[in-house]
């Protein structure tokens, strides 16, 4: 089965967009946070995290957000995983 260009551009933008969604997400219970407000629970963050970990680190690093939680220390372990798989889906895209 052959991927076709057209569906790796559409991958790659709805990754991005997943990616725009989870950094969002941090950025408002950060937001909350500061503000006293009712916050994103734990669980689903991480849950965020897992299909957008550059938008979950990004936004954790920009608003200096759940640093200090050793839950939140996969997120960068979840951005090499989706390293790996882009990269083994370019290698086989490229075949």
């Amino acid at each position: 089965m052959m991927i076709s260009l057209t569906d790796l551009i559409i991958f790659l933008a709805v990754l991005a967009a997943v990616n725009l969604v989870v950094f969002i997400v941090f950025a408002g219970d950060k937001g909350a946070a500061r503000k006293n407000l009712r916050r994103t629970p734990e669980r689903i963050l991480i849950i965020l995290a897992f299909f957008g970990p550059f938008g979950a680190y990004w936004a954790m690093k920009i608003f200096r957000h759940k640093t200090h939680k050793i839950t939140f220390y996969c997120v960068p372990l979840f951005a090499i995983l989706h390293i790996v798989l882009l990269t083994g889906a370019l290698i086989y895209y490229l075949k």
